[in-house]
């Protein structure tokens, strides 16, 4: 089938780059000739690189940063031109998108109506798109709460996909409320078509792998008094943390995964840090934060590896256990029940 891919695939974010080139890679390796659309506007580009360059407003970057901010987004950009895209398009035109087979919307917040430039877009809605089938996989409603619901517009407009699915319990909860339809809950797409082995980085001594920014302090105490105590240093991936030991700011998408692969633990308040923990096989521990929470509970949850999100309450002992022990083999075999129940819906939609 020719296959379009419809999610956040130029965002200057390893995990938005990740889950887009994962998914239709995976789709590709089905034998599906998959695509990503490539929708554009220069409202949202100007948005992605204000934030590429100030991630951690309103705490502005240091200025000699900016240019370790601007070579990240130079890799960043190289990375997304060797993706499988459509002809670009407006990203308020979906019927110039072309006609397919198939649309998969998703993954990542798709339906966040909370984000600041992508929010209450209709293209992801399905609108205007010229598809003989329309489906979502791993989407997500991002930190649109379930109790906040869907309005009756937007849930007449989820109402014409020929089928649902979901990476979270709170976006399966929002679309079983708002649609009275049961969604599939899916894996995302880089647990579900995993990241090629990466390149050894070359580091010679250990070291924990940090990612995310904005941590709360008792956060930073817990992780820089486990590192120091188990004699690793901390290095920062893609933003600086002033407590890190090292700040790989300008590292690609590549290289981000290789780091996390090469690290003995990571420490992260962001989902795809979790997510390439579990990937990679890495003891982690995750802050949660009001943006992601949803995410990172409901993912951590659904894996059973709910113990590795931590709060102010957990203790030095339990950082101990939680950084410098291999992950539960349980976590692996809910990884590899997802996945077949991922496979079956992916064949059940593209059949």
């Amino acid at each position: 089938m020719k296959v379009g891919v419809l999610t956040f695939h130029r965002c200057i974010n390893y995990g938005s780059y990740w889950q887009a080139r994962c998914l239709v890679e995976g789709l590709r390796g089905m034998g599906h000739d998959a695509e990503l659309l490539d929708h554009d506007s220069p409202q949202v580009r100007r948005a992605e690189w204000r934030c590429a360059f100030q991630p951690q407003l309103p705490l502005r970057t240091r200025r000699d940063d900016l240019p370790r901010y601007a070579a990240k987004g130079r890799r960043f950009l190289d990375a997304f031109d060797r993706l499988p895209q459509s002809p670009r398009f407006a990203l308020d035109r979906p019927e110039d998108a072309g006609a397919y087979d198939a649309v998969l919307v998703g993954s990542d917040e798709v339906w966040n109506f909370r984000h600041p430039w992508y929010g209450f877009k209709p293209i992801f809605f399905g609108e205007r798109l010229q598809s003989r089938r329309l489906a979502s996989y791993a989407a997500s409603f991002g930190n649109h709460d379930a109790a906040h619901g869907i309005d009756r517009d937007w849930a007449a407009k989820l109402e014409r996909f020929d089928a649902l699915s979901v990476r979270d319990e709170n976006s399966r909860r929002l679309v079983r409320d708002g649609l009275d339809r049961e969604p599939a809950l899916v894996l995302d797409p880089c647990l579900q078509f995993p990241p090629p082995v990466p390149q050894p980085t070359g580091e010679r001594s250990p070291y924990l792998a940090l990612y995310g920014h904005g941590f709360p302090d008792w956060f930073a105490a817990a992780v820089r008094g486990w590192a120091g105590q188990s004699g690793r240093r901390i290095v920062s991936i893609g933003y600086r943390t002033e407590w890190a030991d090292e700040q790989r700011i300008e590292a690609g998408p590549e290289e981000f995964s290789s780091l996390i692969a090469g690290a003995d633990a990571v420490a992260t308040n962001f989902f795809h840090g979790c997510v390439f923990a579990l990937h990679h096989r890495r003891p982690f521990v995750c802050a949660p934060s009001d943006y992601r929470l949803n995410k990172v509970r409901d993912l951590t949850r659904s894996l059973a590896a709910g113990r590795h999100m931590v709060t102010a309450e957990t203790s030095a002992q339990d950082y101990a256990d939680l950084l410098g022990t291999p992950l539960d083999p349980a976590i692996d075999a809910r990884i590899a029940a997802m996945r077949t129940r991922s496979s079956a819906y992916l064949a059940s939609v593209l059949g």
